[in-house]
């Protein structure tokens, strides 16, 4: 079937009863689909029409074919890209290793950090002090960074070791903490230093650097401690002040004997309930008056022998 020549629509618009410029441009849409095309061999312009199925091999063949040189391409990126994958998986692990578990060295940065997260913390510190009494100059810069704290309404808990009731510059500070609403308890032995802010960070002691700290961000360990200190904490006592004359309490005297029975030195003793070695044989000199034990291995035996005798009662 002939259409006619491009050109020449004046039959086509009289047939159609369209204006001539609407039907040139039908034509040409038609022609721009490849419904219509010259006729092969014709000088003259005639258009005939093409079957929708050849019309759309012509026009979307091209679009294909480039899509598909283009999805090509991007499955050609992708495999490049996804090749990176085990790389940056690895990179990552470090950089979070880094970032959840890092070692502060200088005093001044892990100081600086505490001072920070203090600042920031929003709902509850932990804390964990073993060691006994702590120095004037310390209670008095933490003092004023603790009640500063606890004006914001967030919740304070400390532990210290029975050994610091007898220090005066803690009991200040216990007694101003307190009153301000914090809390202070007390056991024989703590099971390490370590601050904790609102169960996200925590910092503990470095084992090679005694001015660093390690600070730990990684959400398992940070929940680990955090617990620890909690069943730390239910076993321990409100802290109560020692004062100059009053008789060693029964809490220190009972885990003196108990580190004795084990067969502890004098030396590992001190350490581990936080006073000095003279402190500490001052008391177990006490305890062997008191059990009637003229030497230490004397000492030794009765308190194996007699795990449950009261070395409060003179034997």
């Amino acid at each position: 079937m002939r259409v006619g020549k491009l050109g020449d629509t004046a039959q086509a618009a009289s047939q159609l009863a369209m204006p001539d410029h609407e039907v040139t441009r039908h034509v040409e849409d038609l022609v721009g689909l490849h419904l219509l095309r010259p006729l092969p061999g014709s000088e003259d312009g005639v258009l005939v029409p093409v079957s929708p199925e050849a019309a759309a091999a012509g026009l979307v063949t091209p679009h294909e074919t480039r899509l598909r040189h283009q999805l090509a391409e991007a499955e050609r990126l992708r495999g490049q890209l996804t090749s990176l994958a085990p790389l940056y998986a690895q990179d990552r692990l470090q950089q979070e290793a880094v970032t959840q578990l890092a070692v502060e060295e200088l005093l001044d940065t892990v100081m600086a950090l505490i001072e920070h997260w203090s600042t920031h913390c929003q709902h509850e510190v932990l804390t964990c002090q073993p060691g006994g009494g702590r120095a004037q100059e310390l209670m008095d810069k933490a003092v004023s960074r603790d009640l500063t704290i606890l004006g914001r309404g967030v919740r304070q808990r400390t532990l210290y070791q029975h050994t610091a009731r007898a220090s005066a510059p803690t009991q200040e500070y216990v007694r101003r903490i307190t009153e301000a609403g914090g809390e202070v308890r007390t056991l024989p032995q703590l099971f390490g230093k370590m601050v904790a802010f609102d169960r996200t960070i925590v910092f503990i002691p470095c084992a090679d650097i005694p001015t660093g700290a390690v600070v730990v961000r990684e959400p398992s360990t940070v929940a680990f401690l955090c617990q620890a200190f909690d069943n730390a904490w239910s076993l321990a006592s409100p802290y109560a002040p020692i004062h100059r004359g009053t008789a060693m309490p029964d809490e220190i005297k009972d885990a003196i004997v108990k580190l004795l029975a084990d067969g502890m030195k004098d030396e590992v003793i001190a350490r581990r309930l936080g006073m000095s070695l003279r402190t500490c044989r001052k008391h177990i000199a006490e305890i062997m008056d008191r059990v009637g034990a003229a030497s230490r291995f004397q000492l030794g035996y009765l308190l194996r022998e007699h795990q449950g005798v009261d070395p409060g009662a003179r034997a």
